[in-house]
């Protein structure tokens, strides 16, 4: 079903609150992956508040979407989006990376309610979602597994062979969402380990290539919309965002890959974050 201008004013709502929680789940834990979390903020919207069957009241709800976060790093922003929908409060993310808190910098399943798999080994979580959807069709489950791939982890080898597999099983029941941020931990991808031409290469690997604006909510409720639809074999998204998106200082900027706030900076984030919504 085609998104209503008056659901991407809501989603638009939700993921300026994101943001902002964001800011302050990193000012609490003194420094996070930042940059990261906020470059993926509208595909977390998306798939909580629109396409995601999930219900944070069950959270083992055996017949629940599986929602992977392979680049589990940006774990600040995967926390804030799961307190935000209600699986747990907002204030326990004052503990956030603190000693004996559940909420390590990447979430583990067995401490965090809503999350599926434990991530932040890079390149692990694409092969754990094709299990998971090879799972559901193995027992006549009408569940999907969504994937959230960082582009920097797009260099594992273990990605490729997922992926590999995925084409070979023609499986349908899987959305593949890549974070195109172009810049990982050492600097931009291009100059670490290039990735071009990386949408040819997702084609040679017999997937279907969606290439949109990741901040679009538009154009990502299309192109998941699309994966829904299809049943060829699986779907890849390909996201073009900017890492720190919302925040103009850290926008595009690899030293915000990972990073501490204090209070000044807390007050200008949040201020560009509000110019970036505003009329919203």
């Amino acid at each position: 079903m085609a998104i209503t201008d008056q659901e991407i004013k809501t989603l638009s709502e939700q993921a300026c609150q994101l943001r902002k929680n964001i800011i302050d789940v990193t000012s609490w834990a003194g420094g996070a992956h930042i940059g990261g979390a906020l470059s993926m903020v509208e595909m977390l919207i998306l798939l909580y508040f629109k396409y995601a069957a999930v219900d944070p009241l069950k959270p083992d709800w055996e017949e629940r979407d599986r929602i992977v976060i392979s680049k589990g790093h940006g774990g600040v922003g995967y926390a804030a989006v799961l307190a935000q929908k209600g699986f747990f409060d907002f204030e326990l993310l004052k503990d956030f990376n603190k000693f004996k808190s559940p909420f390590g910098m990447h979430l583990d399943s067995n401490k965090v309610k809503g999350v599926d798999v434990s991530t932040g080994s890079l390149g692990h979580g694409l092969p754990m979602a094709v299990g998971l959807s090879l799972g559901a069709r193995m027992q006549a489950q009408k569940w999907r597994t969504y994937c959230i791939l960082g582009d920097g982890e797009c260099n594992e080898g273990s990605n490729w062979e997922a992926a590999m597999s995925a084409a070979h099983y023609k499986i349908n029941n899987l959305v593949v969402m890549v974070d195109r941020n172009n810049l990982m931990i050492d600097g931009p991808t291009e100059e670490v380990m290039s990735l071009e031409p990386f949408a040819d290469k997702w084609t040679a690997f017999g997937f279907t290539v969606k290439k949109v604006d990741g901040h679009d909510f538009r154009q990502l409720a299309e192109a998941i919309d699309f994966a829904h639809d299809h049943q060829q074999g699986p779907v890849v998204i390909i996201a073009e965002t900017v890492k720190g998106k919302g925040v103009d200082f850290m926008e595009n900027e690899v030293k915000w890959h990972y990073g501490g706030l204090d209070t000044d900076l807390i007050v200008k984030a949040k201020e560009s974050v509000d110019r970036m919504y505003a009329g919203v």
